[in-house]
């Protein structure tokens, strides 16, 4: 067989960085050996240099700049490639009608660091992300950071990567009394945005919630990746309604949003729903056809000599704009707009002219302001409460954030069927206030949840009751809301999916020597060696698969049989796959006839030498068309 074989790692971004420079610049490509002596594709900056402007920056001398140690290293770490997987864990999973087990949701909850995962989904979510809401640590001296380690080398930090660390933990407590305290939260924030603003729509947004801390380098970071002219507004939420007396200067009753667009060319804004005090404002005294209007000013000013004329109104009176003042309209332009009845002078005719602005025809959302007050959106305190009200009056988690709070962004920025992403979801309100929406306006909204098992303190009240970690908590409150909302909205949520599929962070599995052939020993080859970890199953490939074909996760799976072989049909016939042994002519033909779009099978499945040898002409005649894929 010659198929191609699939690569089964997340992307490198260094090389397709390389190759969009060579294409713009292609006399800047030349070869280098790498430390192992293998000659690969690199570029020449020098020649680049020259080829970009007319004057370069160059050595130590003074230019606008936001930089910190290591920051080489951070941008290094999201570039770099990882051969790591997410297996699928159906008993914690939840159907779309909250069957326990059920896996047909179109929802993910992801366990594992977020740096990795976020690398796994480029390929599957490129592009396809409408709305990232993060709440990442604040960095108040008593959070705690993921635990990127620079000091090693980039190998030796892959190897690791995704595991805890010697302490059995992957983040580590970054008090103000550390040297690197800016330092490393910087390195620990700066690739997971990176990363982020791959899997962002072209008009896609991203809200950031953070204190006074770092809301000044989480803005610095954003212009540098996102670009300053797509800020789009920082958003003060009033999360306090009372003052704390023992504060020694004033008590802080704010946080941040911090948002910032792909393209804020291309963004569009939905607004707030209008309430019934904005409509009161709109009636019909003339019972105009094109329904509800309220009257706006027909006159502006500074003077226009263009539009200073007299007027004469129904009633025979001639008028003249205020002194410094001029019509709206010009005068051919306002007998257009009183022949098209847009002009109100008033039930008898005679009052100063007024246009007529139709409830139909302006902007259906409101504008948002800038600071959200807890009135509209919640407070810490009132998130707290409804939190712990859902868990029957257990306190199971501190400071989460306000449904309403995260509501709000989605109605402001999401469509009915977008894909939302929070990868630092925590107790997993934003999955919460996802579901709410989808109830209230009928939408079909899915979530990302991507969220670190980090474990709970032993002596909490959490840990006491079975949640050993973070993500069992966001998992059962995701459950709880759901079912609560399917109580309290029968009528619009009969088809809504409250469910989510759970998946796993964990090291690929595929054995060393699928990543590096050339070191199979004749041992090896005599004991018939597979090259899939002896505990994975045939799910578990096939997830990796999907990531590595860039599949979207949560596409519908279907399971058949053929000649006693399982058979996957994934997206509707978009990706076949087999991984049994001992696949024969039969299952090959039958497969090919179906016609997917991929068909993806072991490198050693075929029964005999004939599979093989008839592998191509099998579907060359029924299937021409079909990529096909060996592990």
């Amino acid at each position: 067989m010659t198929e191609e074989k699939l690569q089964m790692h997340s992307p490198n971004f260094v090389q397709g960085n390389i190759k969009k420079i060579a294409e713009l610049f292609p006399n800047t490509l030349t070869e280098v050996e790498d430390e192992n002596g293998n000659v690969k594709q690199a570029i020449d900056f020098d020649i680049l240099k020259q080829e970009l402007a007319d004057y370069i920056v160059t050595g130590k001398e003074e230019r606008y700049q936001f930089t910190w140690p290591e920051k080489r290293n951070a941008i290094l770490l999201a570039n770099s490639p990882i051969s790591e997987t997410l297996r699928p864990c159906r008993e914690e999973s939840v159907g779309k009608d909250g069957t326990p087990g059920g896996f047909d949701s179109e929802n993910l909850y992801i366990e594992g660091d977020n740096l990795d995962v976020l690398k796994l989904l480029q390929e599957t979510y490129l592009g396809k992300i409408k709305m990232i809401y993060i709440d990442p640590p604040y960095n108040t001296g008593n959070d705690f950071v993921y635990s990127d380690d620079f000091a090693e080398d980039i190998d030796s930090y892959l190897e690791k990567s995704g595991q805890f660390d010697k302490d059995g933990n992957k983040l580590v407590q970054n008090t103000e009394s550390n040297g690197r305290f800016h330092t490393d939260w910087l390195n620990m924030i700066y690739p997971r945005l990176k990363l982020a603003k791959n899997l962002l729509t072209d008009d896609g947004v991203i809200f950031i919630s953070i204190d006074d801390g770092e809301q000044e380098n989480i803005k610095k970071i954003c212009d540098e990746i996102f670009g300053e002219k797509n800020f789009i507004a920082q958003v003060i939420w009033e999360r306090a309604f009372a003052p704390i007396n023992l504060k020694k200067h004033f008590s802080n009753s704010h946080d941040y949003l911090i948002c910032y667009s792909k393209n804020i060319d291309n963004t569009i804004c939905n607004g707030l729903p209008r309430g019934e005090e904005s409509d009161s404002r709109y009636s019909n005294p003339d019972n105009d056809p094109r329904g509800v209007w309220q009257s706006d000013n027909a006159t502006v000013g500074p003077a226009i000599p263009a539009k200073v004329y007299e007027l004469t109104l129904p009633s025979g009176r001639k008028l003249l704009p205020p002194s410094g003042r001029c019509w709206l309209y010009t005068e051919e332009r306002f007998k257009e707009m009183i022949a098209d009845n847009r002009i109100w002078f008033g039930a008898d005719g005679n009052n100063v002219p007024r246009v007529k602005r139709f409830l139909s025809e302006v902007k259906q959302g409101l504008t948002p302001m800038t600071i959200w007050k807890y009135t509209e959106v919640g407070h810490s305190q009132d998130a707290t409460k409804k939190l712990k009200d859902l868990f029957d009056g257990h306190d199971y988690f501190d400071y989460p954030k306000s449904v309403e709070l995260i509501k709000r962004c989605l109605q402001l920025y999401t469509n009915k069927d977008s894909y939302v992403l929070d990868f630092f979801s925590g107790s997993a309100t934003t999955a919460h206030a996802l579901m709410q929406l989808n109830a209230e306006d009928e939408g079909i909204r899915k979530f990302i949840m991507v969220q670190l098992p980090e474990i709970t303190d032993q002596k909490s009240e959490a840990y006491k009751a079975g949640y050993k970690n973070i993500c069992e908590i966001g998992k059962e409150r995701i459950r709880r809301a759901g079912k609560k909302i399917k109580e309290e909205n029968p009528l619009t949520t009969q088809d809504q999916d409250f469910g989510f599929r759970v998946l796993k962070l964990d090291s690929t599995n595929m054995k060393d020597i699928y990543y590096n052939p050339a070191e199979i020993t004749q041992a090896s080859l005599d004991g018939m060696i597979d090259n899939i970890k002896s505990d994975r199953t045939q799910e578990d490939l096939l997830f990796q698969v999907m990531i590595d074909l860039g599949v979207p996760l949560s596409s519908k799976i279907e399971e058949t049989s053929i000649a006693g072989k399982k058979i996957y049909n994934v997206a509707d016939n978009f990706l076949a796959a087999c991984f049994d042994s001992d696949v024969t002519e039969e299952v090959i033909t039958a497969i090919a006839k179906t016609q997917p779009y991929f068909f993806v099978m072991r490198d050693s499945s075929a029964a005999g030498d004939s599979v093989i040898a008839n592998f191509e002409q099998i579907f060359k005649t029924y299937s021409p068309d079909t990529k096909r894929k060996v592990l």
